[in-house]
């Protein structure tokens, strides 16, 4: 990864953090960009903030690599636009597009409200889509292809529970990043969906597991699916799922492409 440029989305804590370290670790100048405020109501754990953002882009330079930043919302198309256009004007080039923001919303079906179900497919769709479209012409452009990654979840493989909207979201991202393979191949795009179980993130706070357990209890037999893993007693890291996306924006995964891979501890294979 040495001297490429990658764009990160959801990059100021957790997986999206993990992935601009280990990126720049691996030699890569990042674009960071991320919401960095509240985020919609119904979500329920704490937004990022914009002193997180900057210090994403500090751990980005301990490495020895730049870090150029933006406070964006994925759902705004020009503004997703103007400040990869930026990055990339200041740094020289785009190889790698790591789509990660997200957002999860446990619930029982009947207590999604419109606006719950809208929000999930703007941030978690909608704004992955923004995102492609916002760098992947920049890759075009250097003529030297890349890699797009979009961060799916082991929810857009199979099914979780009390997450209709989120479910959604991430089996349209598999779909979304098979169609980008198609159409941006010969351009030597690989576009590939990664797709984690749970991982250790500010996500996971504990509002997020009170809200999923009192969804569940409408339905006690429907036990949550991240739970059956391969592996016991497995805690996936941030760090993890960066490994995986390290692979995917490498050379070393150059005839990858049109791929939907998970990083889950088999709770797909199950």
């Amino acid at each position: 990864m040495t001297d490429k440029v990658a764009l990160i989305t959801g990059a100021a804590r957790g997986q999206g953090r993990a992935h601009a370290e280990r990126l720049s670790a691996d030699g890569a100048d990042v674009i960071l960009i991320d919401i960095a405020g509240p985020l919609p109501p119904s979500v329920p754990y704490d937004s990022a903030t914009p002193e997180d953002l900057a210090e994403t882009a500090e751990l980005v330079a301990a490495n020895g690599r730049r870090a150029l930043t933006a406070i964006v919302d994925t759902r705004d198309h020009d503004g997703m636009c103007a400040a990869v256009a930026s990055g990339v004007a200041e740094l020289g080039r785009l190889d790698v597009i790591v789509a990660n923001a997200g957002i999860c919303v446990p619930s029982t079906w009947d207590r999604v409200s419109a606006r719950d179900f809208q929000d999930t497919i703007d941030i978690n769709l909608v704004g992955t889509w923004n995102t492609v479209m916002a760098g992947a012409r920049h890759i075009i452009d250097g003529g030297r292809g890349g890699s797009i990654i979009l961060i799916g979840s082991a929810a857009g493989l199979t099914m979780e529970p009390f997450m209709i909207a989120y479910t959604a979201s991430k089996h349209a991202i598999t779909g979304l990043a098979r169609s980008f393979a198609a159409e941006l191949g010969k351009h030597r795009i690989r576009v590939n969906s990664l797709h984690p179980g749970s991982v250790v993130t500010p996500m996971g706070s504990e509002r997020m597991v009170a809200a999923m357990a009192d969804a569940a209890e409408s339905n006690p037999v429907l036990r949550p699916g991240f739970v059956k893993q391969l592996i016991p007693d497995s805690i996936a890291m941030p760090e993890d799922i960066a490994a995986a996306v390290a692979w995917l924006a490498s050379d070393e995964a150059r005839y990858v492409t049109g791929a939907a891979i998970p990083v889950d501890v088999g709770v797909t294979g199950t």
